[in-house]
């Protein structure tokens, strides 16, 4: 399975899009009931109502299924939000923190917190979104240098404030936390704002 980046979506048949939503569909719902180590392959397909041969068709495992599900989750977010339309402003790059934040928030309040082992997969998953995102951002306005490094920085900069902001379980809200790390996640990217 290839990584499709945000603003780039992967083409498929419209019957494997739905195949891969209705396993989706079936493990978040056996994932809210019982937890990942209790699911098996067995209860996913018997839950989507697909046979063992469907599912390897389209993951290889239940970690492939879970890495999937991370990937759309946050990719939704991001496109209900369409900030995948957007231009880079500092307006934008807030609403984008604001995101990242309420979308860890969410996925840990749904999670085991037993299940920090995963955390390298939403990890790797919301960075390498963000990174694909802020790319096309910085590439648009054609002002940064490096626009690779800029992205990568602010990636890893606006993941890892969204965490602190998730483990601190303070009573602020995203939005005026947004505001207050924005020159942070920023810093990296202040040649590339449009004059």
């Amino acid at each position: 399975m290839s990584s499709n980046s945000c603003h780039e979506p992967e083409k498929l048949d419209p019957r494997v899009t739905r195949t891969r939503q209705m396993l989706d569909h079936a493990f978040l719902e056996l994932l809210a009931e019982k937890g990942f180590d209790a699911i098996s392959v067995q209860d996913v397909t018997a839950r989507a109502g697909v046979n063992r041969a469907t599912f390897y068709a389209h993951f290889q495992d239940k970690f492939a299924l879970l890495d999937y599900s991370i990937r759309e989750s946050f990719r939704e977010e991001i496109e209900k939000r369409m900030l995948q339309s957007c231009h880079f402003n500092m307006d934008n790059l807030r609403h984008l923190i604001v995101a990242v934040c309420e979308f860890t928030r969410n996925l840990s309040s749904h999670c085991v917190p037993a299940q920090r082992q995963f955390e390298p997969l939403v990890e790797n998953q919301i960075k390498g979104q963000l990174y694909e995102l802020i790319l096309m951002w910085l590439k648009q306005t054609e002002q940064v240098n490096s626009p690779e490094t800029s992205a990568t920085a602010a990636s890893w900069a606006i993941y890892g404030l969204a965490m602190q902001w998730n483990r601190e379980k303070k009573n602020q809200s995203a939005e005026s936390f947004a505001d207050e790390v924005l020159p942070l996640a920023a810093a990296n990217l202040r040649f590339a704002e449009p004059a």
